[in-house]
Order: C-alpha cells, then structure tokens, then sequence
C-alpha cells in the first residue's frame, strides 16, 4: 500500500473510531445516544421506523450509511450474510432478524471503538447469530465459498483499492451467491478531482467510482447481471445508488468469458 493510501485509511479510521466514541458516550448520558451529525442524504433517517424502533438506540445512532442494503439485498431464512464495513451494526442486527436462527450474519469492521459498540449492540439486543470480525475488506478474513449475500452501506467508496474488494468479495461469496450493496456512485463524465471538489474522502464523496467505472471493476472480477440504480443525489452529479450482482454458478466459464471480453478491447 502507499503512504497516501495508509493515510487515508488512517483518517477514515480515525473519523469512525470518533463516531462510535460519540455514540458510547452519549449512551452514558440522561438523554441516550444522539445520532451521528449527517445530513438528510446520509444516516438513520434512510431506515423504515419500525426497523430503527426494533433495534438498540445505540445502533440506530452510529448510523452512517447512504441506504439501507438489507432492504434491497432480499435476505431469506438460514442465509449467511457479510456486511463489509459493519460500523454499529445495525445492518448486521437487521440481517440478522431476516435470516432467523439458522441462519448468521458476520459483520466486518477495522475499527476497533466500532467493534466495541457493535458487540454491545448485539447484547442488548439478544442477538445469538452474530458474529463481528476485525479487517480489512480488501482481504476479508472468510474462507470462500461460505457466504450467499454480501451487503454494505457507504464503505466500499472508502477503500483505496476497490478492485481488492470486489476479488474478496467474489471469492467469499458461494457460486450463485449475490450482492446487495448502497454506495455513493458518481456521473461518468466527473473525473476524479471534479469529484473531490464536492466532497471528502472521508465523507464518501470523492473515492466514489463512476458507474462506468463500479460496473467494470464488478465484471472484471467475475460478477454477471451488475444493476446499478441511482436513489438519490448526496451532491452534483454524486449519488446514493443501489448496487446489485450476483457470482454465477459456473464461476471458471464466467471468468474465461470476462478474460476473453478484455482481451478484444485490448485489440
């Protein structure tokens, strides 16, 4: 990794870890926890009440997303589900509830004060089929072929190497498994720095990929049947979108296929 790289994962951590102290010391208070200052485009706000109501006051709060992927990613019952970038846990507690008791949801956080909270969460909510694990997303700590749904809320524009995510995320996944991911995805004809111009890093606006850009990198790791639909505007030509994919079954053909595609636009 480069230094500019370990820096801007170092402030992401930082921003994070601060955002889960905030909510752990709120929750100390008269008052509860506060949420997260956001704006309206980000936060809990973009959950249905009675799933906010449903969970630890605590969880609703450290909120940070730019969507809410359980609703999107169509869980079933004894499912195993991954959340990259857990935060909380609030959409590993949710999964949590829609795949029942023989199912799991794994949630996975770098952020040590997140983990913590996370943890807590899940015990004031009697969750049994939650598991949190500390790491990197761009080497998820899974063995493959284990996992039917990743989800994540607003963290994959956060990586500095996205392409590491989407391999790792393939890998875990089992053939026929599927995404249901909410990021933060720009207009095509942004280019990087018109995109850094609208936002932070750390605010999820300017490591955001295009759609061209999110599309590709999905395919060139072997996802068929990419969807990508904008929800709503967090900035000028930047938006929340739902992403969808799904690893195929056959996953050596896919491959071949996605290699032979490269091959002849290189020509």
């Amino acid at each position: 990794m480069s230094e500019s790289s370990a820096d801007l994962r170092e402030v992401v951590r930082q921003r994070y870890a601060a955002a889960a102290a905030q909510v752990t010391d709120g929750g100390t208070a008269c008052c509860g926890p506060q949420p997260i200052e956001t704006d309206e485009n980000f936060g809990s706000t973009l959950y249905a009440a009675d799933d906010r109501e449903a969970l630890p006051a605590e969880a609703v709060a450290a909120s940070l997303g730019c969507g809410n992927p359980t609703a999107v990613a169509d869980l079933n019952e004894g499912e195993r589900v991954l959340d990259l970038g857990s935060g909380g846990g609030i959409d590993v507690l949710l999964s949590a509830r829609r795949v029942g008791p023989t199912g799991k949801a794994y949630g996975l956080d770098m952020t040590e004060e997140m983990l913590a909270l996370a943890l807590a969460n899940t015990a004031k909510a009697g969750a049994t089929n939650v598991e949190f694990l500390k790491g990197n997303i761009e080497a998820i700590p899974l063995p493959a072929n284990t996992i039917d749904v990743v989800i994540s809320n607003c963290v994959i524009n956060l990586s500095t190497d996205k392409a590491a995510v989407f391999a790792e995320t393939f890998r875990v996944l089992k053939p026929g498994g599927r995404i249901g991911v909410s990021d933060v995805v720009s207009d095509d004809d942004l280019t990087p720095d018109q995109r850094a111009e609208r936002g932070s890093y750390v605010g999820c606006i300017a490591g955001a990929l295009s759609f061209t850009e999110y599309r590709e990198g999905l395919e060139a790791a072997g996802f068929t049947g990419v969807e990508i639909t904008s929800t709503h505007e967090v900035a000028e030509g930047m938006h929340s979108a739902i992403v969808r994919a799904v690893k195929p079954t056959n996953v050596r053909r896919a491959l071949m296929h996605v290699a032979a595609e490269m091959a002849v636009e290189k020509c």
